[in-house]
């Protein structure tokens, strides 16, 4: 894995709502990739000309939310013949949007909570009977659970809705599986240990992620060996029917009976003292550092699929 890289970019901060993490995931990859030799610096799109970076010969993309993962400085990247982590254009523009993706994994028969798109004008009370409660709230094309919200009470979904319209044009109302939350990397054309995410919230919302320490993360998840290798199985088919490539997480819900389904993927994941991919890698046998090096490894078009080292 050690080798030369060219002149890195890794690309931070941005102007989504999820600045701040991308910054701190972006520090850490930093870090994480100078401690190895290789030569990189950060750059932030939202103080620095995209033109600048025609002067690195690879990009470390760790924006999230927004510019970063819909797909647009992947193609800016493109046209600057600089070769860059994690999917490509479309596949980071349709991952972006929930709506699509399930969508197309509904196609190829993945399993995927029902969902209703919502408006100004919908009959509220009739999708909280449709889907039952408790559902799911959420701006269908923002991410780190940012403008979800939990509706556990009838009549509430119309106010959740109007919240959640504060951060995107589009807006879903999803049936709420509480059996559990659980995740599953990818790294190049293997998928890493599941993970199962036991928050002390209601859910998996943006504080749980980022500023508590009490939720609980079991790696690898307790199931079984077969059920593993199946949802593994298809969280990798998940991934590539998007088109993914590099590298990338694919977070499911299970039911009461055991039964799970795809909720969404994350093009460019978290890379924070509380990230998962990096959980997940541990337990792979992968040090943060050897992540990261597999990650800008896999930005060569060339060995995009091949296996992580």
């Amino acid at each position: 894995m050690k080798q030369d890289f060219g002149r890195v970019a890794v690309v931070m901060g941005g102007i989504s709502g999820e600045r701040e993490v991308s910054l701190i995931s972006g520090k850490a990859v930093l870090e994480a990739l100078q401690s190895q030799g290789v030569d990189a610096h950060a750059f932030d799109p939202a103080s620095e000309p995209l033109e600048a970076l025609r002067a690195f010969q690879r990009a470390f993309i760790i924006l999230h939310g927004g510019y970063g993962e819909n797909g647009a400085i992947q193609g800016a990247l493109e046209i600057m013949g600089i070769p860059y982590t994690g999917p490509g254009v479309m596949a980071s523009a349709i991952g972006m949007d929930k709506f699509r993706t399930k969508l197309i994994w509904q196609a190829v028969g993945l399993p995927v909570p029902e969902c209703v798109m919502l408006d100004d004008g919908s009959d509220f009370e009739a999708v909280e009977r449709r889907l039952g409660l408790p559902l799911f709230v959420k701006p269908a094309c923002d991410g780190s659970s940012i403008g979800v919200f939990m509706v556990s009470k009838p009549g509430e979904l119309k106010s959740a809705y109007e919240a959640a319209r504060r951060h995107g044009d589009l807006v879903m109302a999803e049936k709420g599986i509480v059996g559990g939350e659980y995740t599953v990397g990818i790294l190049g054309n293997k998928a890493l240990p599941i993970i199962r995410i036991e928050p002390a919230t209601a859910f998996y919302d943006y504080e749980a992620k980022y500023l508590r320490d009490d939720t609980r993360y079991i790696c690898p998840a307790d199931l079984s060996s077969a059920k593993t290798a199946a949802i593994q199985a298809d969280a990798q088919k998940a991934f590539n029917i998007l088109g993914g490539t590099g590298w990338g997480r694919v977070d499911f819900l299970m039911d009461e009976a055991g039964r799970y389904y795809f909720l969404e993927v994350n093009t460019a994941p978290g890379m924070t003292s509380h990230s998962l991919v990096p959980m997940a890698a541990k337990v792979a046998g992968l040090s943060f550092e050897e992540l990261v090096l597999n990650v800008l490894y896999f930005a060569n078009p060339m060995s995009k699929q091949q296996d992580w080292e």
